[in-house]
């Protein structure tokens, strides 16, 4: 039976020997490919379809320029559906059956349109690719229709493809989006990776977004990775997927995108490799305070005061501030500050520097301590609330008189 939008399609397209391509107001388009990547089975497990747009002189034009072109809302439907319809021709030609396709809809006709895209459908089912092998990108921008938005991404979720937030991270993104439109993965925009290569705190961000994420029960892609550096980062941050030029660039041989090989195996070698300083430094600050920690301990335990039990510790350059709490999370004593920070200490932070019987009972350093005495434990950097610096807090719970005590030493995160 006819239907007239493949109808008006289907004459745009021409099929080569390795490929389709298609016309569009005196352009040539071709599908490209660029993989995506699992960094835990260290190999391709999707590809982005990117169009690539040339003139009669076969010289490439940009694909800003190429959605510049429609004048109207019509054409630019129009545009996407070939788009897609070139992509999913191309695609369904490859030998590979199993990975994802990442397909980008236009946001112009997410927020403009006012029926779901029943086309996909018909076109899902015309050329026989599964539903569940499409992941439909959702580009981050601000729309006047949310519900439009919001039916939209349910038609396609009903379909049964995978949904995904793209360049989350820029502009207009928040996490209001994830909540109301539940994708099933998230895609980090290329500018947080950017920050993060240069700046530690950035990198920190970078890596607490990724863990919200996934608590919001998203899968987390990273693009933009174009070096090793930036791939170690994206490794560290705990993200799923990588995708960026450092690893492959897209390219309009398809055939080739299928057998393009990976250097995750090396790269997560080097990773496990690397200096734990670098990567994780709580054995090592374990290792280097144990002796001090512990003669506090036993200083404690025979009968000394906090103060008289702590000078070794106090007395390091790193070390801010040592305090003791109770088997209830309360802390038991005012709080000894070393004096290598007592005269830095920022004055407009000074409503938080009394901590005397103050409760720490939802810290992670107290519940590890308490749940294993006479063990030192020791936290990732974090930000204190007792003095808003970047510190790794030191804590081991102990038995004095029956009663169980846990010592805390604050040690500067540089």
């Amino acid at each position: 039976m006819a239907d007239p939008e493949f109808d008006l399609l289907s004459p745009m397209l021409t099929e080569h020997e390795h490929g389709w391509s298609a016309s569009f107001q005196g352009l040539t388009l071709r599908t490209a490919l660029q993989p995506i990547f699992s960094i835990s089975h260290k190999r391709v497990v999707g590809y982005e379809a990117l169009i690539r747009a040339f003139d009669n002189d076969n010289s490439s034009v940009l694909p800003l320029h190429l959605f510049q072109l429609p004048t109207s809302e019509p054409e630019n439907v129009l545009l996407d559906r070939l788009c897609r319809y070139l992509h999913v021709k191309n695609y369904s030609a490859l030998d590979d059956q199993i990975n994802w396709l990442f397909l980008n809809i236009s946001p112009k006709v997410v927020a403009n349109g006012r029926q779901c895209d029943s086309f996909f459908g018909k076109l899902l089912r015309q050329t026989g690719l599964p539903p569940h092998r499409i992941v439909v990108e959702i580009v981050e921008q601000p729309t006047d229709d949310s519900q439009q938005l919001r039916d939209t991404v349910a038609y396609y979720q009903q379909l049964g493809c995978l949904t995904a937030i793209d360049d989350f991270g820029a502009g207009h993104s928040n996490f209001e989006r994830v909540w109301n439109l539940s994708p099933d993965i998230v895609k980090l925009d290329r500018t947080l990776l950017t920050r993060a290569t240069a700046d530690k705190k950035a990198r920190q961000i970078l890596n607490g977004i990724a863990s919200l994420l996934h608590q919001s029960g998203c899968l987390v892609l990273l693009e933009g990775v174009e070096t090793k550096d930036q791939a170690m980062i994206a490794i560290d941050a705990g993200v799923d997927f990588v995708q960026g030029f450092y690893f492959s660039r897209p390219s309009i041989e398809l055939q080739e995108m299928t057998t393009v090989g990976t250097n995750l195996e090396q790269l997560l070698t080097d990773y496990k490799s690397r200096s734990r300083v670098q990567l994780d430094p709580t054995q090592q600050i374990t290792d280097f305070f144990s002796s001090y920690f512990q003669s506090a301990v036993n200083k404690l335990r025979f009968g000394n005061n906090l103060e008289q039990s702590c000078v070794e510790l106090l007395g390091h350059h790193s070390v801010s501030r040592c305090y003791l709490i109770d088997a209830s999370g309360v802390q038991v004593e005012k709080t000894l500050i070393s004096r290598s920070i007592a005269n830095t200490l920022d004055p407009r932070f000074r409503p938080l520097e009394n901590t005397v019987s103050a409760d720490w009972y939802r810290q992670q350093y107290l519940k590890q301590a308490l749940a294993q005495p006479d063990h030192i434990h020791v936290t990732r950097p974090y930000l204190s609330i007792a003095g808003a610096h970047m510190c790794v807090t030191l804590s081991l719970a102990y038995y004095q008189q029956g009663a169980l005590r846990v010592l805390c030493c604050d040690v500067l995160a540089q």
